[in-house]
């Protein structure tokens, strides 16, 4: 039985310094959304891991909040 692995582009879970790459944000920033508990993560032992549908959540929250403002 063999076992597909993820290309690159299609990562299944990001470190939170990847998160703010991948979003084009800070790291600081990353890590102050989590706490808010507005960018989620998975936990594997003491790591904190965001996977691609909790970016697309969080970018969803910022195009409802930016639609509100205006």
């Amino acid at each position: 039985m063999s076992i597909a692995l993820a290309a690159p582009a299609e990562r299944l879970l990001y470190r939170p310094e990847e998160a703010a790459v991948a979003l084009g944000i800070g790291r600081s920033l990353v890590y102050e959304e989590i706490r808010l508990g507005r960018l989620q993560t998975v936990r594997i032992g003491r790591r904190r891991l965001v996977p691609p549908e909790y970016l697309a959540q969080y970018i969803e929250l910022l195009k409802r909040e930016a639609e509100a403002a205006v």
